[in-house]
């Protein structure tokens, strides 16, 4: 059976407080992440590990947890996709990618950088953000896809510039 495109929104909110300082974007939320209505809930990804590691903290396994840990670390979640057509969790298969309109957070708090998980985000916010007053950094994904880069060395990437 050949998977297909089929056309998605994002389907839940970005995470953020007014304390948020840093904006992690990812590229579009995966179907487990669109099924649970929050971020990064694929236990594959290693994003939760990441943050955990960083921060010399528990990784947290429930969305109050990851909220609760969110909040304490001033960080905010969203994605750079606001809809688009995909086949299943699949960035490389992405197409009519259509943005989320980032300034909105950008006004409701005092972020201070932006953070990119992983290459197609890196992409997609270079080719529909522009003018944004705010460092941005690229760094690797935290998606099992990225089968090159173990927990411990995305945990130093993100280390140095998360902190």
């Amino acid at each position: 059976m050949k998977s297909e495109l089929i056309h998605c929104e994002h389907g839940f909110p970005a995470y953020f407080n007014d304390d948020s300082k840093t904006l992690i974007l990812g590229s579009f939320p995966s179907v487990k992440s669109r099924a649970e209505a929050f971020y990064y809930a694929h236990p594959q990804n290693r994003f939760w590990k990441v943050l955990a590691g960083i921060y010399h903290e528990p990784t947290p396994l429930e969305l109050s947890e990851k909220t609760d840990f969110l909040k304490r670390r001033r960080i905010a979640l969203w994605d750079v996709i606001e809809s688009c057509d995909i086949v299943g969790s699949s960035d490389s298969s992405i197409k009519n990618a259509v943005p989320t309109d980032i300034r909105v957070l950008l006004f409701e708090c005092e972020i201070e950088k932006i953070i990119l998980n992983g290459r197609t985000a890196e992409r997609c916010f270079n080719k529909f953000q522009s003018g944004i007053d705010v460092p941005v950094y690229a760094l690797p994904s935290t998606s099992p896809a990225n089968a090159r880069y173990s927990l411990e060395r995305l945990i130093a990437e993100w280390s140095e510039k998360i902190i």
